[in-house]
Parts: structure tokens; sequence; C-alpha cells
């Protein structure tokens, strides 16, 4: 050959065509098409164990896919296609598939003939699951060595028409002015079908079944068939009289096919919204209402409005103006946000003098504007007529608060102004009373009939009621209508200042030292004066020429206008103590007043600061030397008992402590034998029975008694008697009778200790392996030696007398 090729053979391949007609959805009979034999596909003859060299290879033929109808009804395994080597006559060859579907998931959808190299499928596929697989074809020897390249097969699920469209919502909602035009866009709809949208499987077209109202035509809507955009096709839309549209949808896939496609349905609810299309109308062309003068805030008339736009939204809200009638603003409309309507409100007082009545022009409007080719009603505007009531007014102070300018300390009598009043009903010539409403001081009073003011006390500018020269009194003026009106007025009178007070000196108490100092010169002393300038200060200070000792002892020397200084004449001594100065003190007045003051100064001696020593305090409060040592010896003294007392206490506090270690020896109880009583020999020298005082060692001989045979001091055998069980609220009353009966009871009780005999206190054993107390020898005599007891100190003294004193006694 002149070329060689590592190609054998070529690929001899047709297929098996597996389609069923897609009509099973509509029910009809399935239909098998024309079927071709099995396909063979061929390896490629240039195989791996080849005896040649290495040659360029030819270009392999194309494998077209296999394809496999979803939803097959089999039956299965189902065979695709026939694979083969060229090599299976000369040696065994063994086939397999891998990839996707055969030795991995989803396993075992495809598996092939390992001998004969056919490959089935082994059940249904669905293309929306998955739409192709890709498996690659060996072809191995007996010993797994690879004969053949692997050739890849690819599969492809042919789709069928098994899926519905599908809204995502069952339910749509959209919206559309009200007087759109036609072809106005409203709202989208969709729908998805999963089968391959590009077959007619899931080509989906739009139409609509329905619309809920017809009104004003049934086909106000329409839909497009590919995009499903709703839109409008006819004029007419109103909300005022269809507020709302209800339209059915249906989706249908094969291209909107009726007779193939599968359909699906959805709601779209299309609200109509509202535009200013109806202007507002006042329900009356004329309106009417009155006041009372000199009110304000008071309704007058209420205006009522349709509007058959939306309630409470723009196009609805209302809007009122005062187009003419109130030049000087005495009213304004106010809209009631319930009910639309328009309250004509005053907001000016209004005078019955002036105006008895008022003609307003009113208009209204909406808060949006009207819509685009909407007119105005005639009914938007009317007459508003309001009427004045007259009333009683008040009389008023045309001047208020009014001022005045008067000296203080006019006498009573005098008039000072006349404060009247008007009133401002006008025609009907009423006449008007004064009378004081407010006189803090009481030193005024007002003419009944003219409003003249007059004084009664002296007015004083340094009073209390008077206020940074002030003084402020109120009056009432009162006319004679029905019912009768008051107003009130403000007199302020400005005091003005006379010299009417003198000057007070200040301070009233000092000290000051016996000798004189270089840095202490003496008191400063000022006055105080109510006045003011320029009857106050400057202020001139002198000393009395009597008694004459206190120019002699004391000067004055002046510091500024309002300051001097008091104190002793050089080289003049004064006994500490306290000495009242007189001193004169004048003010600038014209006339001047003057005030004889007394200072009482302190004369103490003064330490080198210039202050008063303790010593120099109290002799200066007026003390003499007597005086002062005899309040200390007083002090001295009562010191000296106090300590004498404590002393006292606390050594009768030791005598109470040491009096036990003083008692005689013969008293002290503390480790001696004391003798209570004599009793008497011991046992040996009394005849008694002491079985008796021994517990028994059974009871037998005390049950086998017979009745009525019992020891004395045994505890009868017998049930014990009842006791009266106390109340646990017991009432007053009842206290005595139960004490009487638990005594009756427990008197009556043989069982009762004591039982009038000797008891059984305790219980020692019978017998006894010690002797009789009366065995012991009482007596000193004896070879026993106490002597040793002298040694045991002074509290065994009495027993070393009694046993070691020898043959003394």
């Amino acid at each position: 050959e002149s070329e060689t090729t590592l190609v054998s053979h070529h690929l001899v391949l047709s297929q098996k065509v597996m389609m069923e007609d897609g009509k099973v959805a509509e029910g009809k009979e399935r239909k098998d098409v024309f079927q071709a034999p099995p396909p063979v596909i061929m390896f490629s003859g240039s195989g791996l164990n080849s005896s040649k060299g290495l040659r360029r290879q030819k270009r392999d033929w194309v494998i077209p896919p296999i394809n496999v109808a979803e939803n097959s009804r089999g039956p299965f395994p189902q065979m695709l296609v026939s694979i083969r080597s060229d090599q299976d006559q000369d040696i065994s060859i063994r086939y397999s598939i891998t990839g996707v579907g055969a030795d991995q998931p989803p396993n075992e959808v495809f598996n092939i003939d390992p001998v004969l190299g056919k490959m089935f499928v082994t059940k249904p596929l669905d293309r929306e699951h998955r739409s192709s697989y890709h498996l690659r074809a060996h072809a191995v020897d007996m010993n797994g060595n690879q004969v053949e390249n692997p050739i890849d097969l690819y599969i492809f699920v042919i789709d069928m028409n098994d899926n519905r469209p599908e809204f995502k919502n069952q339910v749509y909602n959209g919206s559309v002015d009200e007087g759109s035009k036609p072809g106005t866009y409203v709202m989208h709809l969709s729908a998805f079908d999963a089968d391959d949208n590009t077959t007619a499987n899931g080509m989906v077209r739009y139409r609509i079944l329905s619309q809920t109202p017809h009104s004003p035509i049934p086909n106000m809507f329409t839909i497009n068939s590919e995009t499903g955009d709703i839109v409008t096709v006819a004029p007419g839309l109103d909300r005022e009289k269809v507020s709302q549209y209800t339209i059915i949808v249906q989706a249908t896939d094969m291209e909107g096919n009726l007779n193939f496609g599968l359909s699906n349905t959805a709601t779209a609810i299309i609200t109509v919204t509202d535009i200013n299309d109806n202007p507002p109308m006042l329900t009356s062309r004329t309106f009417s209402g009155e006041v009372p003068e000199n009110r304000v805030d008071v309704v007058v008339a209420n205006l009522t409005v349709i509007d058959a736009d939306q309630a409470h939204s723009p196009n609805w809200n209302a809007i009122y103006q005062i187009i003419s009638g109130d030049q000087f603003g005495h009213f304004t409309i106010r809209t009631d946000p319930v009910t639309n309507d328009g309250m004509v409100t005053v907001v000016k007082p209004v005078d019955f003098e002036m105006n008895r009545s008022f003609m307003l022009k009113v208009a209204v409007s909406n808060q949006a504007h009207l819509a685009s080719g909407i007119q105005s009603s005639l009914q938007s505007t009317a007459d508003v007529t309001i009427s004045v009531q007259d009333v009683n007014e008040p009389p008023y102070f045309p001047t208020n608060p009014k001022h005045i300018r008067f000296e203080e300390g006019v006498p009573a009598g005098t008039s000072l102004t006349t404060f009247s009043a008007s009133d401002p009903d006008r025609l009907h010539m009423q006449s008007i009373r004064y009378s004081k409403l407010n006189d803090p001081a009481d030193w005024l009073s007002i003419n009944r009939t003219n409003g003249q003011i007059v004084t009664t006390g002296m007015l004083d500018r340094e009073s209390i009621y008077v206020k940074n020269n002030i003084y402020e009194a109120t009056f009432l003026a009162t006319d004679n209508g029905s019912p009768a009106a008051s107003g009130t007025g403000t007199l302020q009178i400005y005091l003005i200042d006379i010299n009417d007070n003198p000057p007070a000196l200040i301070p009233k108490e000092s000290q000051i030292c016996e000798r004189m100092n270089k840095n202490v010169n003496g008191v400063n002393i000022t006055a105080a004066d109510a006045d003011t300038d320029p009857n106050a200060g400057p202020f001139v200070f002198e000393l009395p020429n009597f008694p004459t000792s206190i120019r002699r002892n004391w000067t004055i020397s002046r510091i500024s206008g309002d300051y001097a200084r008091l104190g002793l004449r050089y080289q003049v001594y004064l006994e500490p103590g306290v000495y009242e100065v007189p001193i004169i003190v004048s003010d600038s007045g014209n006339p001047p007043l003057s005030n004889r003051s007394v200072i009482k100064v302190k004369v103490c001696p003064c330490d080198e600061n210039g202050d008063c020593t303790t010593l120099g305090a109290v002799a200066a409060a007026g003390l003499g030397t007597g005086a002062i040592i005899s309040i200390l010896i007083c002090v001295i003294i009562l010191l000296s008992m106090v300590l004498l007392f404590v002393v006292w206490i606390k050594r009768r506090e030791k005598e109470r402590q040491t009096k036990q270690l003083l008692i005689d020896p013969e008293d002290d109880v503390r480790d001696n034998i004391l003798k209570y009583d004599e009793e008497g020999g011991g046992e040996e020298d009394q005849d008694y029975d002491l079985s008796q005082l021994q517990q028994p060692d059974s009871l037998e001989h005390i049950i086998s008694k017979p009745p009525g045979v019992r020891r004395v001091d045994e505890r009868p055998i017998i049930p014990e008697s009842q006791y009266p069980i106390r109340p646990v609220v017991p009432h007053p009353g009842d206290i005595g009778d139960f004490i009487h009966e638990g005594l009756r009871a427990a008197d009556n009780d043989p069982t009762a200790p004591p039982y009038d005999s000797l008891l059984v206190f305790d219980y020692e054993g019978s017998g006894s392996t010690a002797g009789s107390v009366s065995s012991l020898n009482s007596s000193s005599t004896g070879d026993q030696d106490y002597d040793y007891l002298n040694d045991w100190g002074p509290r065994f003294k009495k027993l070393a007398d009694m046993y070691g004193g020898g043959d003394d006694d």
C-alpha cells in the first residue's frame, strides 16, 4: 500500500429508532416508527498488538450519538447498540462500558453483554433529570489486556412532552390607573415548562380565559401570548364604577396547541387605582352662621362637600379657602379629617359695634390637582353669611397700666389722678361704677362715679409694699348691663424720695485695745440711711459735747464720705470694760437729718497682734478682779468635790471586793464540815424495817395478793382517772371551773403520787458489800495520826483541832 494506516476497518453504523409518538398524554394509541436493525459499532483496526511499526494514523470515523426517548415503556432491558472488534475471530474478547450511568452513579442504567457486546438500557430515562450520558466502550482479552483503543459513546435522551407549564404564583396582583388609554401596560405573568424549550414541548403560549366583571365590556385586557404581558385594549376604566378585575390566564405548551399541549391556569387581580377625576362639590351654594362678639375658637358654620374619589386620599381630602369678605382675617376654615367638612372658625374677635355681619365667599379644592382634562365644578364655591351677636362687653381703661409720679409723704386727702374707664357698648349708654380691687398698704380710695383717686394715708417710699420706688394698686370698673360686666385697671405711682429718714450708726458694738497701737488705730464706723441720694451720704460723724468725758477720752477721724474711725485719744488709758460712746450722725439732705446713736465699745488688753486676750475679754465683759477670783475659787472647789466623790466610790468598790477575805474562819463555809442537824444514832440503834426501802425483785407477790390488799408504797394497778381536757381557746369564765375539776380528779385518783407512804426514789440492788454506816467510829482515839493536818494551812485548822489536837479536850 502506498499509505500505511492503523485503521483496518471502517465503522458501520445504523441505529434503531425508538421514539414514541408523543401523543400518549392525549390518550392516543402508541405507534412504533420504522425500526432498523440494531447498529453495530466496530473498533478501529489499529489494535495494540499490531506487529507493524508506527505509521501515520488515518482519521477515525465520527460516531454519531445514540438517541434514546425518555419515559420509554420497554420492555427492559432494551438493546441500544452492538459493539464489536474485528479481532474477535482470532481471540476471545470481553466487552465493558464505563462512565456515569454504567459504573458511576447512577449505576446500572446501561449495561453490556461482555461476550456479545450488546449494550442495553435497563430502565426508563428522564430528560428533566439527566439529558445526556457519556460512556466509553472497552475491549480486552481473557487476561485483561486491552486489545482495542476505547471508543466514546454519547447517549442523548430525547424529550417527550411530559411536563405541564407551572406558574410561580397562583395569584398575581397588578394595578392600572382609571381612565388609562388602550395599550397601557398593566402587569406580567410567566410560567415555566420543564421540557426542552428548544422544542415545542417547552414552548409556552398564554391566553385570557375569562374576565370578571364584564363592565364596561368583557374584553378590557389582552395578554401577549409569548411574553405574558397584560395590557388594556379598550377605554372606559372607571374606579368609581369598577374598582377591581379578576382575570383567569391559561398557559399551554406545544406552542399553544390545545389538542396536543398541556395547560395550567393562574389568576390575575387587577386593581383600578384612583385619579383625581372628580372635583369636590359643596352640597349648597349658600351657608349661614352666627357668632357672639369677642369670642374666638368658635365654629360658626359647617360646610359639607361631596367627592366621589377614594376616601381619605389626596384626591378626596378637601382644602377650603376664603376668597373674599374677610379683610381683617377674623375667620379660617379647617377641614374635619373624618367627614371632610369645612368648619368656619373665629380666630380673631369680632366687634358688634364695628361689624354686625360678614359675607364670605369660599372655595373648595383637593390636595391633589385634578387629572388632565378634568374641569372644576361650579359647585366648588359658595357664599357664607355670618351674623354677629351683641353681648355686654366689660368696660376698659384706655391707659392700662397708668403711670403717675408723686413725692412721698403727701398727706391724706391728696388727689392723685382720675382713673376712668370707657364702655365699648356705646349704643346702650350704660353707667360705670368704680371700686378698689387691690391696695396693699390701704393708702388710696377711688370715687365710685368719676374714678378720682385720693390718698387715705401718707405715702412712704420706704414701705415694704413699694418695689423699686413704685407702688401698685388695682381698680375695678363695672357697668350696669345685664349681666353686669367689669374690667380691671392698674395704677402705678412712682414715689419721689424726700429726706424723712435719719441715718443709723453701724456697727452697734465693737472692741478696742486699752492702749493705742500703731497698727490698731480704732474702730471703723459708717451709717445706713433708708433714703436715697441726695438724701443719704456723705455722712457727718461727731462726738457730743455732753458728757465732757466723751470728747476727753475719744476721738473721731474722717476716712471718706461714708466712713470714719473712732478711737481713744493719745496717752489715754481706760480700764478694761464696756463703754457706751454716743455719736451724732448727720446725712446730706436739705435740710439734713441727724441721729444720736450709741456704740458699745469693749476696751480690753491686747496681744502683739492687736487681738483681745482671753482674760482681757472676760474683764472687758464688765467683771472686776475680785469677781474673777471668786469665780475661779468656786470652780476649784467644785472640781475638788467631784474628785473626792470619785475617790470615795473607788475605795468603796475596793472594800467590797476584799470583804470576803476578812470573814472570821468560824464563819467561813468554804472547805469546812458543817453541822446541819442531829438525827440521832445509826441504823443499829433504830428498829427500822429496811426492806421497805428496797425495790422488790418481782411483782408476783403483788399480783397474787387478794383484791383490795396492796402495799401503800406501790402504784395501784387500776385504770387512771380521766382528767378534764382544757379547751384550745378557753373562755375566761371557764378557767376557775377547769382548775376545780382538775383538783377534784387528782384528789380522787388513787394512782396519783404521793401514795401517803414511803416512796422508792432509787434502787441500788439487794444486799451490800459495804458495812453499815454505824460501823464508822466518830471518836479520835486510835492509831491514826492526824497531826499532819496542821501542815495543810489555815483552811484545815478545824479538822486538825478535832482529830490531831491531843488531850486538850
